[in-house]
């Protein structure tokens, strides 16, 4: 067995022993039940505000039943939850502050592994982060999808069908009266959402890297095979703690490659980008996002998921889950790359491809072709931009237009649906102020509203360009992530109404057609908001821009310090008996 760290704690003679010890048992616990066994802890971001993470009490119970039944210990601690809901201004501020939270329980308590219980969309990528700088032995434990809506006798995700109804109501399509019964209809169960959106984006690429159980991401949130995984991932944590399998083992170059090839073939969220970044750079992989734009080229849409499908993550469930599709891009695999069942990605594949074509494609008649997400750059995104193509409107992904300029939030609230608007379906809406240092926290507000004279006109889309983030629910032509944002000097800020604004997706650039020389005369709005307190002060000014995944520059690269582990730390205790 791999030396267990929590004996630095436990095993000594001597007064931190002791100390230690006799605070385990005035817990309740008996030296038996600790001493000399794996301590696994259980990072259980359940939150009464958090819908999706409300069922992980049931969920830290049943991995509690693994690690006991395996031979180790277990220990539940919080930490805080990141609701994408509810929290106010967007739950992509608190990210690194929930990492933080993580990385530091986990290095300062005697854990020889940890299960990382997550589910909404910051939780997941916050988790890792943590995980991955404290380089302790974990794994990752998703909550699940939540059960599909049914409205009107249509199954309907959370988000995806809701921007189609908002558009309605508009529109004048739809009443208020049916708008009350949809909202009374669209959360019937705990669990995340239940489309391809950010949430389940990351479950899947937790199972593309190699850090869950095969099998894991799409159990949905109700089904009793979730209580299952949970006890087999529990007793899974006590074999990495014996083995001493870290992190630093399993998040290697190849298994980015394997999780970006699968969020690609899943349609997945743009947000994933961000967090895989901001992930890579905790793990001390260099990934950029031109390796995204190079996969991209050669990944097919293998999912027929919405929003850039049909069918919701329950169905991928039963057609053989993400196993079945990884084994439907094999070939596209590190087959070779370690993950934490201590097996490798090929040992994990199905041995037969899935025979829901209709929801699972093979490679060789895919659902759409490669390319589904572009990096584009130019004289607007001098150091990078996304689009996601699978949800895009084909013909709009070469356009030219006029520009709308927004210069923030209230900006856009207070004048997008003024009937004097000068807009037409060739315009180009921008937003700034949305990054990272500007909104602050990069909202998802890149799915710009559609003008309601324009959608009563039967406009569906139009290109829109924003320095902030998209709902991974959301579709549309929305060029997202441009950097530098607004707010950091980036030629965002410097855009005019009536600019041609020039994007061309297939040759990745986007151009504001403007001569540099005019450029130089012109000057950027001021930011209308400053922070001048607290977290959200300390995160504006240490904050990263998008292309490099928005962490804190002081929490980039390894974390190799040994002043923060037990050894240094009980060096200031004097003596024994």
């Amino acid at each position: 067995m791999n030396q267990l760290r929590s004996a630095k704690w436990f095993a000594g003679q001597d007064v931190p022993g002791f100390v230690h010890r006799s605070a385990m048992r005035a817990s309740g616990f008996s030296r038996m039940a600790f001493e000399g066994r794996p301590i696994v802890g259980i990072c259980n971001s359940w939150s009464e505000v958090v819908n999706c993470n409300m069922h992980f009490r049931g969920l830290a119970d049943s991995v509690r039943r693994g690690v006991l039944a395996a031979g180790g210990f277990p220990l539940e601690f919080p930490t805080i939850s990141l609701g994408e809901q509810l929290m106010k201004p967007t739950t992509m501020l608190f990210r690194n502050l929930m990492a933080m939270d993580v990385e530091e329980s986990i290095r300062a308590y005697p854990f020889d592994a940890v299960v990382l219980l997550g589910g909404c969309d910051k939780t997941v990528p916050a988790q890792l982060m943590g995980a991955a700088s404290a380089d302790v032995p974990a794994i990752v434990l998703t909550g699940g999808p939540a059960a599909p809506a049914v409205f009107d006798g249509k199954q309907m995700g959370v988000g995806t069908d809701l921007w189609q109804y908002i558009d309605d109501v508009r529109a004048g399509r739809m009443s208020m009266a049916d708008y009350e019964r949809l909202e009374a209809a669209a959360g019937p169960s705990r669990g995340h959402c239940p489309e391809m959106g950010t949430a389940s984006t990351m479950a899947t690429i937790v199972e593309g890297l190699g850090m869950t159980l095969p099998g894991a991401a799409a159990v949905p949130a109700m089904d009793s095979r979730r209580l299952q995984v949970a006890e087999e991932v529990g007793a899974r944590a006590v074999g990495l703690a014996a083995e001493g399998v870290r992190p630093s083992h399993v998040l290697t170059a190849e298994a980015f490659d394997n999780a970006i090839t699968l969020m690609l073939a899943v349609g997945g969220s743009t947000n994933a980008i961000v967090h895989l970044l901001a992930i890579a750079g905790r793990a001390g992989v260099p990934l950029t996002l031109d390796r995204f734009h190079e996969l991209s080229a050669r990944t097919p849409l293998m999912v027929n998921v919405r929003p850039a499908g049909e069918h919701l993550v329950e169905q991928v469930f039963h057609a053989g889950g993400i196993p079945a599709v990884m084994k439907s891009i094999e070939t596209l695999l590190h087959t070779d790359a370690l993950t934490v069942s201590g097996k490798t990605v090929a040992d994990n594949l199905p041995s037969g491809i899935s025979t829901a074509a209709d929801v699972i494609a093979t490679i060789d008649a895919p659902f759409q072709p490669t390319q589904g997400l572009a990096v584009v750059r130019g004289n607007l995104a001098p150091t990078g931009a996304v689009i996601k193509c699978s949800a895009a409107t084909p013909a709009l992904l070469v356009h030219q237009g006029p520009a709308v300029v927004f210069d923030d939030m209230r900006d856009m609230m207070a004048r997008f649906d003024d009937p004097d608007l000068d807009v037409t379906a060739d315009s180009v809406l921008v937003l700034r102020s949305a990054g990272p240092r500007g909104a602050p926290g990069m909202p998802e507000w890149g799915q710009l509203p559609i003008p309601s004279k324009l959608l009563r006109q039967g406009v569906t889309d139009m290109v829109r360009i924003s320095d902030a983030r998209m709902s991974g629910t959301a579709y549309g032509t929305c060029v997202l992530h441009v950097s530098p944002e607004s707010a950091a000097g980036g030629p965002l800020g410097l855009v005019r109404d009536g600019d041609i604004i020039a994007l061309n997706a297939h040759a990745g650039t986007l151009d504001l057609l403007v001569p540099d020389d005019e450029l130089a005369t012109r000057q950027a709005p001021p930011p209308r908001h400053r922070q001048r307190r607290g977290y959200a002060a300390m995160y504006v000014d240490r904050v990263l821009q998008a292309d490099r995944g928005c962490d804190f520059d002081f929490l980039v690269g390894r974390s190799d310090q040994p002043e923060n582990e037990p050894d240094a730390i009980f060096d200031g205790w004097v003596g024994g008996w």
